[in-house]
């Protein structure tokens, strides 16, 4: 075969020119890679809502026969936000470690040598693992009835929306740990290890006010906390419940005696995330 027909026979490669563009279509080959990824793994997502369904139905209504609160609040009604938050959670933060699965598998090489910026892979990661755990809150969203909170479209919308930016928060959080750990046993020991801490001390399962003082600075330096309480306080604005219970249940962080306001916590948890993100883009340029 002459030379000419040798290099007739060569298929052409098309490499993509870089710059915003080839970006953008990284971010969403990544994004689509995440949902398929997701879907196609059905008991996960099964498993995924027994802890919220635990904490809702069976400590909320063991923990509202002990505690008798404040009349006119179901406990069920107080735990469901902190469920919602649990859900996106755990979501959120194991969806990241499929880098490690990816890692151990050979196929994160893959994606690091391909000609296209490493941030847009990181920024793929987070959105997708952002959509899957939004995904899934929205499942234990579908409850609210059942435990006393009524299925306002604008409450409902907010509620997405607080969920969207926990789950984008939680997942640059996921990212940003398992760009440097070589097992997913060890990103598990280590996810078990901060992550129940930052949960039981967001006040998710307790209210914010009457604390210990060791224990509200606690809730006050845990990003989380910022994240639980404005989901909190939207679901009470919308009960139709007395000043009494609604301060009791859901007080609000405070700074001395300024009540920090929702869209002030919500911007901490965009900053946080924006944060981590940028920390793992750097950690991802380095490895490999």
């Amino acid at each position: 075969m002459s030379m000419e027909a040798v290099v007739a026979d060569v298929v052409a490669v098309a490499i993509p020119r870089g710059g915003l563009s080839s970006g953008i279509r990284a971010v969403r080959i990544v994004w689509h890679r995440e949902l398929l990824r997701f879907w196609s793994d059905r008991l996960r997502i099964v498993t995924a809502l027994i802890q919220p369904l635990l904490f809702v139905f069976v400590l909320g209504t063991g923990l509202g026969s002990l505690t008798r609160g404040v009349p006119g609040v179901d406990f069920k009604t107080f735990v469901y936000p902190g469920a919602l938050a649990m859900s996106v959670l755990f979501t959120a933060v194991f969806s990241a470690g499929s880098i490690v699965w990816d890692r151990e598998f050979g196929f994160l090489r893959e994606m690091l040598v391909a000609p296209v910026s490493r941030t847009a892979i990181v920024i793929g990661k987070c959105l997708g693992g952002a959509t899957t755990a939004t995904a899934q809150g929205v499942v234990v969203l579908a409850l609210a009835g059942p435990v006393g909170v009524p299925y306002d479209p604008l409450l409902m919308l907010k509620l997405l929306g607080m969920m969207a930016l926990l789950a984008f928060t939680l997942t640059a959080f996921g990212v940003m740990m398992a760009a440097r750990i070589a097992t997913f046993q060890g990103f598990m020991g280590l996810t078990q290890m901060l992550l129940m801490p930052l949960f039981f001390t967001s006040g998710a399962m307790f209210p914010l006010s009457g604390l210990p003082a060791w224990l509200a600075w606690v809730t006050r330096l845990n990003p989380l906390t910022y994240a639980v309480d404005p989901i909190r306080r939207t679901v009470f604005d919308h009960l139709d419940i007395s000043a009494v219970a609604r301060a009791a249940y859901a007080p609000g962080v405070g700074w001395g005696s300024y009540r920090v306001p929702v869209w002030l916590e919500l911007m901490i948890v965009a900053a946080v995330g924006l944060l981590m993100l940028g920390v793992a883009s750097l950690e991802f340029r380095q490895a490999e």
